[in-house]
């Protein structure tokens, strides 16, 4: 039977059909307008589904976090703070008739690479994404491992190091602060006195700039502790690495991995590979996500 996954973002709503096979048969992009309402962006959604007409299954959502998945609502998303408290799998089970599903963008996107993509036929897989910010997903034995209070893998707060550079609802020398592309573009940024982002970090340390080696080689140790970190709770057979960070930049990925060799109980087990997904594994990851 035909599944439908929704993919939620801060500026853009994606929603594709899939086949029993995996094989995409429809998808359709809507940007996210702040200035409607979660009600009105989702009817598109739900506009486009009717015209495709076709029978599904159910529809899977994979959106940003904080959210309740059990009670299906989203909590307080800082990139879509006109959506706090949303019943968004409530608006598509009225709207459509159908079942629906929610867990977070980051969890879609890693159960797409553990049961179809570079974590295939692995029980155990951990899948980073590292881009604007940086996120987590544990799937276990084919399932997103979400934790009593939807949590599980939130490792974005985890702490890595005692710098005491705070934002307000982050912990100072946490993850999101000292890992994401954006802390490595503010980094970077105050580092050589100009406006840089991880782009432009990279390009200069693809280059041989010393200056930016430094900044790159901080990122990769803070990341290395946080995947020691990871792999001593709960042992991944695999981790994968998706993001715009990581898929534009494998040598970054190498780094991280030979300097995790330092940390990790078990250096020869440590395995890494980059997402196979691409762009689709949300949208395949939320489908996935109807039984």
């Amino acid at each position: 039977m035909n599944r439908i996954g929704i993919d939620i973002g801060g500026t853009q709503l994606r929603v594709a059909a899939f086949d029993d096979g995996g094989r995409r048969l429809f998808k359709e992009v809507f940007s996210n307008d702040s200035a409607c309402g979660p009600e009105r962006n989702l009817g598109r959604l739900v506009s486009a589904i009717e015209r495709w007409g076709i029978d599904y299954e159910g529809i899977g959502i994979g959106g940003p976090g904080p959210a309740d998945f059990s009670a299906g609502r989203f909590l307080n998303p800082p990139n879509l703070p006109a959506w706090e408290g949303f019943e968004v799998v409530r608006f598509f089970n009225e709207a459509t008739g159908k079942p629906a599903f929610l867990n977070n963008d980051a969890n879609v996107a890693g159960l797409a690479e553990a049961l179809v993509g570079a974590g295939r036929g692995c029980d155990s897989v951990f899948f980073f994404t590292v881009s604007t910010g940086l996120g987590g997903g544990y799937i276990y034995q084919g399932k997103i491992v979400g934790g009593a209070h939807s949590l599980g893998a939130e490792v974005f707060s985890m702490i890595v190091n005692d710098d005491p550079y705070a934002r307000p609802g982050l912990n100072p020398g946490c993850v999101e602060l000292q890992c994401s592309g954006t802390a490595l573009g503010r980094m970077a940024s105050e580092r050589f006195g100009r406006a840089m982002d991880a782009r432009g970090l990279f390009a200069l340390w693809q280059g041989g700039d010393a200056d930016a080696a430094e900044v790159v080689e901080h990122g990769a140790t803070n990341i290395a502790k946080l995947v020691n970190n990871v792999a001593a709770v709960v042992d991944p057979g695999i981790f994968v690495w998706g993001g715009s960070v990581a898929l534009n930049n494998p040598r970054f990925i190498d780094l991280i991995h030979e300097k995790a060799k330092g940390y990790v109980l078990a250096p020869d087990e440590l395995r890494f590979a980059l997402a196979a997904c691409g762009d689709e594994a949300g949208l395949i990851g939320a489908a996935l996500l109807v039984p």
